[in-house]
């Protein structure tokens, strides 16, 4: 069984971006940075659902903002004006992701396009500025959302488990650039986590709530910088996927 690592106190005065809100991973991570005492800015496309995560932890805890990923030319200027209207930062957390039901001969670019753009570029427009400002100021957490999923070329999604692994090589990057500057950079690699993105994979072993999973972040972006698995034990399964040499790999069905 997977246990959560204890709580940790926040930083006083703890602010937090986290893009990807709405819903599952990223609405559980909300509440769980309000109810450690952060200040939260909260931003996703649809903006209904913000508004039920604000008035849910309070309006004067959480800082609501409409916002497309893919829209990346916009983000050095949003980001600028939240950081204002937070007092500062001291941690992005980077949830938003797409995963599209794709058919096993199902080849469609446009669709990969869109999977790359959210799930990989959208990521590299939040935590550069990021990057930026807690390198300036040497303090800070930087958190991507990654997958299982991207850790082997499985037939079943090629887009999305590229684009989780380019994400995870993007952030082990930052990880190596930002540790002398005292910033911290953690890879999240989830398991099957309850969402809209999984609802339709029918009955899943394993799968934990998003609130379990929104916890275990929290806790280790308080404490770690490296890859952390959630839950942990699908670091085995992945020790074991990895050591697959590549000829066996590609008859399995997974």
């Amino acid at each position: 069984m997977d246990v959560a690592p204890a709580p940790t106190p926040p930083p006083v005065h703890a602010r937090a971006l986290v893009v990807g809100a709405s819903s599952g991973i990223g609405a559980a991570v909300v509440r769980e940075l309000v109810a450690r005492g952060y200040r939260v800015a909260a931003l996703a496309r649809r903006g209904e659902e913000l508004e039920r995560l604000r008035a849910e932890c309070g309006a004067e805890r959480v800082l609501a903002r409409v916002h497309d990923v893919q829209r990346v030319a916009e983000v050095p200027a949003l980001f600028e004006e939240l950081v204002r209207a937070l007092g500062g930062l001291d941690l992005l957390v980077y949830v938003a992701g797409i995963m599209p039901k794709i058919g096993p001969l199902e080849f469609d670019t446009e669709t990969d396009a869109e999977i790359l753009a959210v799930n990989t570029l959208g990521a590299m427009a939040w935590c550069n500025p990021a990057a930026e400002f807690f390198q300036s100021k040497r303090a800070g957490t930087l958190v991507g959302i990654g997958s299982i999923a991207g850790d082997r070329g499985r037939r079943g999604n090629p887009a999305y488990g590229a684009s989780k692994a380019a994400l995870g090589h993007y952030l082990e990057a930052l990880r190596n650039r930002l540790s002398e500057h005292g910033v911290r950079v953690c890879t999240i690699k989830p398991g099957f986590v309850e969402s809209a993105m999984t609802a339709g994979l029918g009955r899943l072993q394993g799968i934990v709530t998003a609130e379990a999973a929104a916890r275990t972040i929290v806790s280790y972006a308080h404490r770690g910088s490296g890859v952390r698995y959630v839950p942990l034990r699908w670091l085995g399964v992945s020790l074991v996927i990895r050591s697959i040499p590549s000829f066996l790999f590609r008859r399995l069905s997974i």
